[in-house]
């Protein structure tokens, strides 16, 4: 059995043997010890798996972290239909893919940055360098000016591209919901950003 360090509080090596259902059980009764046992029964075998995912041993390593930390943290609601192996590799590959699409967008996002920082450095054109840069500190802004959910479900849509049935799938929320918020948040945006439209992307303040 692999040894493995819990960053959690208050843990203290104990050994015990578990069924799966009783592990289970005893994890949604807030056992620390058998949060223990699956940490360390599982974690190896979780990290190669994500690994051939992610090809990052680092990154891999986060994940499970990240999948265990959620557990624990609603350990409360935990519904293991399928056995507790299953549930963990099923949730290490959403989370493993969660990650590749943050990074995917992420690197659209400094690609069209880049993409544009050097279009203007080729024409030159110091005015309209001086303008973006004044549009993203504006955009920053009234991005933190929106409300948490807005401001998430208009991230998730925009820069990660995520379609609205997506979106509300990984909140928990209605679709219907995810539309009300994107008007809102689209509204505030043009609002704030009015003197800089002829700058933004048509689509990026547009259903």
């Amino acid at each position: 059995m692999a040894e493995a360090v819990i960053f959690a509080p208050n843990f203290y090596p104990v050994t015990v043997e578990l069924t799966d259902s009783r592990t289970i059980t005893l994890l949604a009764e807030g056992s620390e010890a058998a949060f223990e046992e699956a940490f360390k029964t599982y974690f190896k075998s979780l990290h190669a798996y994500a690994c051939t995912i992610l090809r990052d041993e680092v990154a891999a390593e986060e994940m499970v972290q990240n999948v265990f930390c959620k557990i624990w943290e609603k350990r409360e609601q935990i519904n293991v239909h399928t056995s507790l192996k299953s549930y963990l590799y099923r949730s290490v590959h959403n989370e493993s893919m969660d990650y590749l699409k943050r990074q995917k967008a992420k690197a659209a996002h400094q690609t069209y940055t880049m993409h544009h920082s050097k279009h203007e450095t080729d024409t030159n054109n110091t005015a309209r360098k001086l303008l973006l840069g004044e549009l993203e500190k504006k955009l920053h802004h009234a991005l933190n000016e929106l409300p948490q959910q807005c401001r998430t479900i208009f991230q998730m849509s925009r820069f990660e591209e995520l379609k609205y049935q997506e979106i509300a799938n990984q909140l928990g929320i209605s679709v219907k919901t995810v539309e009300n918020q994107m008007g809102k948040a689209l509204k505030l945006m043009r609002l704030k950003l009015i003197n800089f439209l002829p700058l933004v992307a048509f689509s990026f303040l547009h259903f």
